[in-house]
């Protein structure tokens, strides 16, 4: 068995982690992405307040990691999302349902104390399955 770093070009990580493992099953791929969050500015704060812009800026940055490896949102075969307030479902949800249109994944969404990233209100993280 196989297992690739995919690190798309100038990702900008703080930490030892890698943004996603690609791991050769034989016939198909396994993609597991790490949690993704908003951009962040200068001073580590996220780039925006908005959970809406949050959320389809990390949608976003999801589908360039899987395109680096080789995957499409549409093969995304689990997501989990973490919001710091459960009460954005509501805002958070159509954006969901609109990029996983096709994939319908398995999906976990919970509420979390806090996150890494001063300012961030949701992260993400998914596992994709693609044939060769």
């Amino acid at each position: 068995m196989k297992i690739e770093n995919i690190e798309p070009k100038g990702y900008v990580k703080k930490g030892v982690y890698t943004p996603a493992k690609k791991i050769d099953l034989g016939d198909s791929f396994l993609i597991f992405v790490s949690g993704v969050q908003a951009p962040k500015g200068e001073f580590n704060e996220v780039a925006t307040e908005d959970i809406k812009e949050q959320t389809k800026l990390v949608f976003e940055e999801i589908k360039s990691i899987l395109e680096e490896a080789g995957a499409s949102i549409d093969d995304v075969v689990k997501a989990v999302i973490y919001l710091k307030d459960i009460n954005d479902f509501e805002v958070v949800s159509p954006i969901r349902a609109e990029y996983f249109k096709n994939s319908m994944p398995v999906s976990t969404m919970v509420e979390v104390g806090g996150f890494v990233r001063k300012g961030s209100k949701i992260e993400i993280e998914v596992t994709a399955m693609v044939e060769k």
